[in-house]
This record gives C-alpha cells, sequence and structure tokens, in this order.
C-alpha cells in the first residue's frame, strides 16, 4: 500500500493538518462563539446603546475586510491544491496572494482601530466597545499569527520542501488560515451589521 493510499484512509482520524489542529481550531471557535453569544445576550440588556455604539462602525470596511479574508482563503486553498499537484510555481503564486490580502486585512483594521481611538471609543467606552475591542482584537491576533505561518510557508513551498506525498505542514497552516475565515464570518454580521 501507497503513502497516499495510506493517507486515504481513516480521514475521519487523520483530517488535512491532523487531528490535533482540528481539536485546537474546535476549541477556537467555540470559545468565539460563546462570546458572541455573550455580546448578544448583553445587547438585549441595553440595545439603545449598542445600536448607538455600532452606528460609529463601518459596514463598508467590515465588508470589505469579509471580501479580503474569504478571498485570501480561496487562495491558500489553490496553494494546497497546486501543491498536492506538485505545481511550486503556482502554490509559491498562490500562498504571496494570500499573504497580500492577509496583510491587506491587518492594515484595513489597524485603520479602523486608528479611527475608534482617534475618537475616544477605546475599550472602556462602554460594554458595545468592550465587545468590539475583545473580538476583533482576538481576531486581529489570529490573523497576525497566520500571516507570520504563510510567511514560513511561502519559504519553504519556494525551497519545494513541500511536495504532493509531504505537505502536511502547509494543510495545518490553510486550516488554521480558514479559522481566521470563519472566526470573522461569525463576528462580521453580530458586530457590524445586526441592529
Amino acid at each position: 500500500m501507497s503513502k497516499k493510499e495510506l493517507n486515504n484512509e481513516g480521514k475521519l482520524f487523520y483530517p488535512p493538518g491532523g487531528i490535533l489542529i482540528w481539536i485546537i481550531l474546535s476549541v477556537e471557535v467555540f470559545t468565539f462563539l460563546m462570546a458572541i453569544i455573550s455580546f448578544m445576550y448583553q445587547r438585549t440588556l441595553d440595545v439603545e446603546l449598542f445600536n448607538h455604539s455600532q452606528q460609529n462602525l463601518s459596514a463598508f470596511i467590515g465588508t470589505l475586510n469579509t471580501i479580503i479574508l474569504i478571498t485570501s482563503g480561496f487562495f491558500m486553498a489553490q496553494t494546497v491544491s497546486c501543491l498536492k499537484k506538485n505545481k511550486h510555481k503556482k502554490a509559491n503564486f498562490y500562498i504571496i496572494l494570500s499573504i497580500v490580502l492577509g496583510i491587506a486585512f491587518l492594515v484595513l483594521k489597524s485603520y479602523e482601530y486608528y479611527h475608534k481611538i482617534e475618537l475616544g471609543l477605546s475599550i472602556r467606552a462602554n460594554m458595545f466597545y468592550t465587545y468590539y475591542w475583545l473580538l476583533t482584537g482576538f481576531h486581529f491576533i489570529h490573523v497576525l499569527l497566520g500571516v507570520v505561518l504563510l510567511l514560513a510557508m511561502k519559504y519553504y513551498i519556494k525551497a519545494k520542501r513541500y511536495h504532493a506525498e509531504d505537505m502536511e505542514d502547509v494543510e495545518t497552516v490553510a486550516t488554521y488560515w480558514h479559522l481566521c475565515d470563519i472566526i470573522w464570518i461569525l463576528i462580521f454580521p453580530v458586530i457590524y451589521l445586526m441592529s
């Protein structure tokens, strides 16, 4: 039996990236979900405050960042797909696009944070902004770490360290990068759009 056939056996226990990363990511998603549920509960206690505070957010920037992050996730999926075919040049191209979009997300979010600080809307401004800073801030840290991991993968992909038979590191990073998409998709409508 070839290594590839062995890798396809028992996919439930050996998913892309390995079972450990999936356990960690499940805990991460659960934690963010609990925070979002808590946000929604606090919102019911003071709807007017939450609606008023939300007006200082830019739904356009939030939407643009959503598009940027989802597109970056698509390019990361293309990276993995190309590596499975040993197309290193294309994989390198797609991971560069993914990195550029990840950085664009961070720059746009930093601009948004700067604007909030200028308005005096810190984590202590009110309960809405406490949740805003905590949820988006932890997500920002996840994306920042993701960009660092993508940069490392780009270096090794260019060096042709990974190939179709040995690319678990890349799959693990891709899985983590998709987590950043999922978390943002959970945060974005609740913080920016729900009224």
